[in-house]
């Protein structure tokens, strides 16, 4: 009897509970068929103080090409806005996304995963720089906050995913048709000038076949990678000292072996020093030539 009596109390409690559950969703406490999800970004941010990229560079030009691994704080209240070109949806890419705007490009680092989910090719984004930090590691340019290595060498480098989100905001839907590589010039492959103003752009060497190509060495072996866990591949014709294409061991398309045959190469195109470094975004990038 004891038993029966719990019970009977167990099952008015549930379906009072129940019935409260269900006033709650059907009143105004809970709009039933309002979709619910997290904002990315900052909704609050407008634009007010706009700035190009290359008037960005140009404002901070000794400290992005002056001395390796400079950097300072921006302190003024300055935005950028510009397409997302490439980003880490092959694992190439990683903890940072380049942004294009027209007159320039710039790297942006974020210490987060999966960017490639709400930064797409083609997405504008707008940027609030005010209390970020600009600097270059071995002269690329790139936005984002200090971080001192085991040696005891400090940078600019990847900011943590918080910050990154008081500082951006997502402009209209992705748009892939507005996002096109520039032809890489190779007769100005030691121009300094053409360097500075094209490293971390989306770009396309034409062309080109692997040094190292025999249908069984890979992109990045495990047993290569350097301390950056990325292996670096040469070009037929052209100095590693100038240009290599660099991959990293997590890539999705690292055990894939070089192509032996002529072809176009698209990524981000970024610097380590004099040295042009081609950042395939995913295997897609890699196109047989005419």
């Amino acid at each position: 009897m004891q038993i029966s009596l719990m019970k009977a109390k167990y099952l008015f409690i549930s379906v009072v509970a129940s019935m409260l559950l269900t006033a709650c969703m059907d009143g105004k406490d809970y709009e039933w068929n309002t979709p619910h999800s997290a904002v990315i970004g900052n909704e609050d941010l407008a634009e007010t103080n706009l700035v190009s990229i290359a008037t960005l560079k140009n404002q901070y030009s000794s400290i992005l090409f002056g001395t390796n691994y400079d950097m300072q704080q921006i302190t003024e209240n300055v935005q950028i806005k510009g397409r997302v070109t490439g980003n880490d949806i092959g694992g190439n890419v990683y903890n940072e996304v380049a942004i294009d705007d027209g007159t320039g490009v710039i790297l942006v680092c974020i210490s987060e995963g999966g960017l490639f989910s709400y930064l797409p090719v083609g997405q504008e984004i707008l940027i609030e720089l005010n209390g970020l930090y600009i600097g270059n590691y071995g002269l690329q340019p790139e936005i984002g906050t200090p971080y001192m290595n085991k040696n005891g060498r400090t940078y600019v480098s990847r900011m943590n995913r918080k910050l990154w989100g008081q500082h951006f905001k997502l402009l209209g839907t992705p748009d892939v048709s507005k996002v096109h590589p520039v032809e890489f010039d190779l007769a100005k492959i030691n121009d300094k000038i053409y360097l500075q103003d094209n490293c971390g752009r989306l770009m396309t060497i034409k062309g080109v076949k692997f040094s190292d190509a025999d249908g069984v060495v890979n992109f990045a072996n495990d047993d290569e990678k350097d301390a950056g866990n990325c292996v670096n591949r040469s070009l037929q014709g052209i100095n590693s000292g100038n240009m290599v294409v660099r991959t990293s061991s997590f890539a999705r398309f690292a055990g894939l072996p070089l192509p032996q045959e002529k072809v176009n190469l698209t990524g981000i195109f970024t610097r380590y020093s004099s040295t042009w470094q081609i950042l395939l975004r995913d295997d897609k990038d890699i196109e047989l030539a005419d």
